[in-house]
């Protein structure tokens, strides 16, 4: 399948566009722009209004003015680095041009004695006299209609001019075909957009501030392109996965009733619903592909471990990837008793197993002999074999992004696969990130979690806080102390972990442990294995600690500096408390004075443990890209979609999506085939790929 012709021009080199050389192409990369069609996409952010007025009295200076003047004298600086100036008058006010090092020759040329220019520019007042220092534009008359009366601003970057962006972008929509529509044509006549080639064209000829918003049916036409492409690359990959044939397991009961009787509580009605969308799912011939969605402590390990005994009923295994070792420890830990109720063997399976121990396991694994294995990624190296995987079950979603999910399904594993995340997400970004998936959300915590009582202190009072951690620590309690992430530096983050440590060590004493990220990953098993059996009864940490570690004990967590960090990653700390049946404690330490929004960020924390409205508020105050971590988020970069405001146009772009490919598999209809082209021209690569397979 190759890219259609009539989008050629659009993907040629930059160099071809009038006004481009080399170096201007390799400035324009920093901004995104490899190809003539990015530069569609580079929008305006601001505009300028250009309209032409009589004379600058008509205006309030400081401001931009576009006003026809006649040339009057030119007066050349007398002495080296002062500026040159030139009187010129307009119909009712005479007023200066002022020049910083320029060339008496070019500015002699450019505005001549006794002829009249077009001149648009900032104007100020010196000494009650009016300037322009640097006009943005000097034209001649008869050009003065190159000049719109209102200018598109443009992002730039050292080097580049506004000119040479609109010069570029000018001669791109120069080339731009009419594109065939791929948009649903009820939405567009519903939602009135124009079709693709007037919609590029409005966003860069706005004609006043309002074309500008992010609300312009041009803009929201274009954002809406972006978030259907994304969700057809999505529901493509789905279908592929799906197309892999699954395998179907049904499970009898016996297992999870042996489990659920040995446990001393109902599980919650999410739970069980979660359960039961799980193993219908499994039962389907379709591959499964499911995210279980939590908040912190709303009990997904529980609801996973079902998931995976669903599988042994039906005859096969299962298997639990965490993302470290300690967590893999961890569930491995929690999930034995349950194990043991129900009569299945469990094993872990780690990079630390070696020789002649991870020889007999393998053996074990490849007979069927064990049940179900829990371990790191090490699961997936070559050399491990299941006897008939029918279950994997991969925790902590962001370390794990749609290409992995991919891979783990291109192993020629027919297996169903199930996510757990404990980051309650916003479901315009769940869409964004797992749009590919069913999703099951836990929204009910277990009975006999007891709230954890949230306040916020500002850093001054220390003293304070270290004394009433002395009282807690003389009653048997155990505290995380959390240090502030320090200027995006793991060395200075390790510096004020540092520092904390000796401050508390020497007010505490040696009940008082570390860890931290330049740790090698033995010490930092060592230092939480210490804390989890009670012989440190204080662990001060950088946010190493923020994913799954479970120390009933621990019923106080202060984390120092709270407004550095995000909404959602303050509430995975503070649910690392709140396990045990103590009353549970977490300190916010902030730095007065506390900004307007930071002060809004740490209130909703203390006044809500609820993950799904943390998350929304955290959303629609810090964005996207921030909310997941970008680097790992896997998020995609739109140009023109805003997530945080346009959450609600994702989902119809789901729907819209799902339902051109349930009618039309393999885009072969007219709208299938330019739905085919807005791939293209997204450079959706990933679904042009799963295409050409299918």
């Amino acid at each position: 399948m190759s890219r259609p012709a009539e989008l050629f021009p659009l993907f040629a080199e930059l160099e071809t566009l009038d006004g481009v050389g080399p170096k201007i192409a390799k400035l324009f990369q920093s901004l995104g722009v490899e190809k003539p069609k990015d530069l569609l996409f580079l929008l305006p952010h601001s505009g300028v209004d250009r309209s032409r007025k009589a004379s600058v009295r008509d205006v309030v200076p400081p401001c931009t003015v576009t006003v026809e003047v006649e040339v009057a004298n030119h007066l050349p600086p007398r002495t080296k680095g002062k500026p040159y100036r030139i009187n010129v008058r307009d119909s009712l006010l005479e007023f200066q041009l002022v020049f910083f090092h320029a060339r008496g020759d070019y500015l002699t040329k450019l505005l001549p004695t006794g002829q009249r220019r077009l001149i648009s520019g900032k104007v100020e007042l010196f000494d009650g006299i009016a300037q322009m220092v640097h006009p943005d534009h000097v034209l001649r008359v008869e050009e003065a209609g190159e000049l719109p009366p209102f200018e598109p601003v443009y992002p730039l970057t050292a080097g580049i001019t506004q000119k040479q962006v609109a010069k570029a972008v000018a001669a791109t929509l120069a080339r731009t075909p009419v594109l065939p529509e791929w948009i649903d044509g009820p939405l567009l006549a519903r939602e009135g957009w124009p079709d693709w080639a007037t919609a590029i064209a409005r966003v860069h000829a706005p004609k006043a501030q309002i074309d500008l918003s992010p609300t312009d049916p041009a803009r929201v036409r274009l954002a809406y392109d972006e978030l259907f492409a994304h969700q057809l690359t999505l529901s493509l990959a789905r279908a592929a996965l799906r197309r892999g044939k699954g395998q179907v397991t049904r499970g009898t009961g016996d297992l999870q009733r042996k489990v659920l009787a040995s446990l001393p509580y109902q599980p919650t009605g999410a739970q069980t619903r979660a359960v039961a969308e799980i193993a219908l799912d499994m039962e389907n011939p379709l591959r499964m592909n499911r995210l279980l969605q939590g908040d912190v402590g709303a009990g997904k390990t529980l609801v996973a471990f079902l998931s995976l005994l669903v599988a042994v009923e039906g005859g096969g295994q299962g298997v639990m990837m965490a993302p470290t070792e300690i967590l893999a420890r961890q569930h491995h830990e929690g999930l034995e008793p349950l194990a043991a109720a129900a009569g299945v063997r469990l094993e872990l399976l780690t990079g630390r197993d070696k020789g002649g121990e991870r020889a007999a396991k393998l053996a074990d694994l490849a007979e069927g002999k064990i049940d179900i294995l829990v371990g790191t990624h090490a699961v997936f190296q070559k050399d491990v074999h299941f006897h008939d995987l029918r279950l994997a079950v991969v925790d902590e979603q962001h370390r794990f992004g749609v290409a992995q999910r991919m891979e783990l399904g291109a192993k020629g594993l027919a297996t169903d696969t199930l996510v757990m995340t404990a980051t309650p997400i916003p479901r315009s970004l769940a869409l964004a990130s797992y749009g590919d998936m069913d999703v099951s959300v836990l929204d009910e915590k277990p009975a006999g979690r007891k709230p954890i009582r949230t306040a916020l202190v500002s850093t001054g009072r220390m003293d304070e806080v270290v004394a009433h951690l002395r009282q807690a620590l003389a009653e048997g309690r155990q505290a995380y102390w959390v240090c502030p992430l320090v200027e995006d530096s793991e060395v200075l983050d390790y510096a004020s972990a540092e520092a904390r440590f000796a401050h508390l060590r020497a007010a505490l004493g040696d009940r008082v442990g570390l860890v931290h990220g330049q740790m090698p990953p033995a010490d930092k098993d060592a230092a939480m294995a210490r804390f989890v059996a009670g012989q440190t009864q204080v662990l001060v940490a950088t946010t190493v600690i923020e994913v799954g570690v479970n120390v009933p004990n621990a019923s106080i967590m202060v984390v120092e500096r709270a407004e550095t960090f995000g909404l959602a990653q303050l509430h995975q700390l503070r649910g690392r408390v709140g396990r045990g049946s103590a009353e549970s404690t977490c300190l916010l330490m902030y730095q007065a004075p506390l900004t307007e929004t930071g002060e809004r960020r740490l209130k909703v924390l203390r006044d809500t443990e609820d993950g799904f409205r943390i998350a929304e508020e955290d959303l629609s105050m810090r964005g996207a890209g921030d909310l997941i971590g970008t680097a790992q988020s896997g998020l995609p970069r739109f140009r023109v979609a805003d997530l945080e405001r346009q959450g609600a146009l994702m989902a119809i772009a789901q729907s819209d999506a799902r339902r051109l490919l349930a009618d039309d598999p393999a885009l072969q209809s007219p709208r299938g085939r330019a739905a085919r082209t807005l791939l293209w021209l997204l450079e959706q690569d990933r679904a042009i790929r799963l295409l050409s397979v299918g």
